[in-house]
C-alpha cells in the first residue's frame, strides 16, 4: 500500500493490528463453541474474552516469537497465550492455521467490499446529477474517434452510470461469494472439531459457512472477487479516457476542476492537464493485475499448500485500496467537471451537417432510390465537405440525384439536431428508473 493512494478508512482493514483482532475473535467464538459443547469449560472460554477482548496486541512480540518459530499463527497464539494465561491451553482446539487465516482474509474481503460498495454509490450519485444536469445538452458523438452522430452529455453520463450499476451488482456478487468461513481443521474433514464450531463461528463474524473445504476455502471465490475488481477498475479507466479526450485542447467539450493555485507543468506555466484521469488510468491497470494472481491461485496442491499466500498478502490490500482511492478520485472528478456546452455545439458544427448523412440516406430510400445508389449520392456530396468545399445541405439542394427525390424543406426537414434525441427520455427511465 502507497500512502499517496490511500485512504486511512480502506487501509484499516489491513492493518496488523485489525487482523490480530479478528484471528482473536474467530479463536474466542470458537472457544464459546466448543464450551456449548462440553469440550473445554465454559470458565476457559468466558476467560479468553475476559482477558484480551479489549488488549492491543503487541505487534513487536509477535514478530520477535515468529522469528523463531516461523509460522505466524503459531506466534500469536503464543502471544495470546502470554495474555490469557493457562486457560490458553483451550484455545484453536481441533483447528488449523488455515482456519484463522481465510476466515480472516473473507472477513477484510467482506468489509472492504463494504466499502467499495460504498464509493461505487458515490460514483452513481455524482454520475446521475451531472446526467440530468446535461440531459439535453448536445454534443457529437463519435466512433473511431471520427464525428458520427449527435448524442447529448448526458446520455455519455446516462452510459457511464448504467456501466457502474452493473459494477455495483457484482460487488454484491462478489461480497456474498466470498464471505465464507472455514473451520474445520486438518484437510478439512471436522475430524478434530464439531461442524456446530463452524457455523457457531461463521454466524458470529457475520460470514456462512463453507460448504466443503479442503483445509483451505477454495480460491475460486477469491479469483471472482478480484476479478470482479478488475472488471470496476476498467470501468473506472473507460470514463477517465473518455474525459481525456474531452479535455484535448482540439477538443475541450469538458476538463478536470483546475483549482486556484494548481499547477499543470514544471515548464510551461499554461498548462491544465488531464492529471486526475490519467492518474486512474495507471491505477485501474494496477488492479486489473492483481486478478492474475488471484486466478493461479485457484491452483493448490491436493488439499492445501500456501503458495497462494504470499501473493494473497499483497494483492488483498493492494487491490482493494487502490481501487477504493480510485473509486472516491473518480466521484470527485465527476462532481467538478467542467462542461462547455458552447465547444460542444462548435464542434458539432465543423462538418458542416455531415453529422445528418443517415437521415438523408434513409429519406432518399423512403422515397424510392435504392439503398445502394442512395448511399452514392450522399457519400459523393458528403466527401466535398471533409475538404472543405462547401456545406452538406448546400451541396445536397444542388444535387439532381437527391431532388429527383426530395425537394428543399424535405432536406432541410431531415438537419432538425432535436430529432436525434426524441428518445432521450425513454433511454433516462430505462437507466434511471420512473424519477
Amino acid at each position: 500500500m502507497i500512502p499517496r493512494y490511500t485512504r486511512p478508512e480502506m487501509a484499516s482493514i489491513w492493518e496488523p493490528q485489525t487482523r490480530f483482532k479478528i484471528w482473536f475473535e474467530i479463536e474466542a467464538h470458537a472457544a464459546d463453541a466448543q464450551a456449548e459443547l462440553g469440550v473445554i469449560p465454559k470458565e476457559a472460554a468466558k476467560t479468553v474474552w475476559d482477558k484480551a477482548r479489549n488488549v492491543t496486541f503487541d505487534i513487536a512480540r509477535i514478530d520477535e516469537i515468529e522469528r523463531e518459530t516461523k509460522h505466524d499463527v503459531l506466534a500469536f497464539t503464543t502471544h495470546l497465550a502470554e495474555i490469557v494465561g493457562p486457560e490458553a491451553r483451550f484455545i484453536h482446539q481441533g483447528m488449523t492455521s488455515s482456519d484463522v487465516l481465510d476466515t480472516c482474509f473473507n472477513v477484510q474481503l467482506t468489509r472492504a467490499a463494504d466499502l467499495l460498495l460504498a464509493d461505487i454509490d458515490k460514483v452513481l450519485a455524482a454520475l446521475k446529477k451531472r446526467a440530468f444536469e446535461h440531459k439535453m445538452t448536445p454534443t457529437i458523438g463519435r466512433s473511431h474517434g471520427i464525428h458520427a452522430e449527435p448524442v447529448t452529455f448526458g446520455l455519455k453520463l446516462a452510459y457511464a452510470y448504467a456501466e457502474f450499476s452493473r459494477a455495483r451488482e457484482r460487488l454484491v456478487a462478489a461480497r456474498k461469494e466470498v464471505s465464507t468461513c472455514a473451520i474445520s481443521g486438518a484437510v478439512g474433514t471436522f475430524a478434530q472439531i464439531d461442524p456446530r464450531v463452524e457455523e457457531h463461528v461463521a454466524k458470529a463474524m457475520g460470514l456462512t459457512p463453507e460448504p466443503i473445504s479442503t483445509q483451505v476455502i477454495p480460491r475460486d471465490r477469491h479469483a471472482m472477487y478480484f476479478a470482479t475488481l478488475g472488471v470496476i477498475a476498467s470501468s473506472v479507466e473507460r470514463l477517465a479516457t473518455e474525459i481525456r479526450h474531452l479535455q484535448r485542447t482540439e477538443v475541450l467539450e469538458a476538463e478536470e476542476f483546475f483549482s486556484e493555485g494548481q499547477k499543470g507543468s514544471s515548464a510551461m506555466p499554461h498548462k491544465r492537464n488531464p492529471v486526475l484521469s490519467e492518474n486512474l488510468t495507471g491505477l485501474s491497470r494496477m488492479v486489473r493485475a492483481y486478478a492474475m494472481p488471484a486466478m493461479e491461485n485457484i491452483v493448490l496442491w491436493h488439499e492445501r499448500d500456501i503458495s497462494h499466500s504470499s501473493a494473497e498478502r499483497m494483492i488483498g490490500p493492494d487491490a482493494t485500496v487502490t481501487l477504493d482511492f480510485a473509486l472516491m478520485r473518480l466521484a470527485g472528478l465527476v462532481e467538478k467537471l467542467l462542461v462547455y456546452p458552447e465547444n460542444m455545439q462548435k464542434n458539432l458544427d465543423r462538418l458542416g451537417g455531415l453529422v445528418h448523412s443517415q437521415r438523408i440516406l434513409m429519406a432518399l430510400t423512403q422515397k424510392g432510390a435504392s439503398r445502394e445508389d442512395a448511399y452514392k449520392y450522399v457519400q459523393r456530396n458528403a466527401m466535398p465537405v471533409w475538404r472543405g468545399e462547401g456545406d452538406f445541405l448546400t451541396l445536397l439542394k444542388k444535387d439532381p440525384d437527391v431532388k429527383k427525390h426530395l425537394s428543399d424543406a424535405e432536406i432541410e426537414e431531415r438537419f432538425d439536431l432535436g430529432y436525434h434525441f426524441k428518445h432521450v427520455d425513454t433511454i433516462f427511465r430505462r437507466v434511471f428508473g420512473a424519477a
